[in-house]
């Protein structure tokens, strides 16, 4: 086989595979409009006005009981409070599993 044949069968291949990449791309183009296509839209009714929403009821009591190391009741009620304060979440949607001093030496 010569180089000019070869290079014939190469750009024939190559032709080829374009065109049958093509086609699969033109189906994947009809299959997805065809799939996709939007209902008629109706006419949408008119907008109410909501109803006021009721009051949060927030939620009463704690998460649990927390064990405190090494610390007293006080620190420990501090600690939580301010760290419930850098989250901004309310003290009793928070749990607190233990409370632990842990000196510097």
């Amino acid at each position: 086989m010569s180089i000019g044949t070869a290079a014939i069968y190469s750009v024939l291949g190559i032709a080829v595979v374009f065109c049958a990449l093509a086609m699969l791309m033109a189906i994947i183009i009809i299959l997805y409009n065809v799939t996709n296509r939007k209902a008629p839209e109706t006419p949408a009714e008119p907008v109410r006005a909501a109803a006021p929403a009721p009051e949060p009821v927030l939620a009463a009591g704690t998460a649990g009981d927390v064990k405190l190391y090494n610390t007293d009741p006080r620190d420990a009620a501090m600690v939580m409070a301010i760290l419930a304060d850098q989250l901004g979440k309310p003290l009793n949607e928070l749990r607190f599993i233990s409370v632990k001093r842990i000196d510097e030496e």
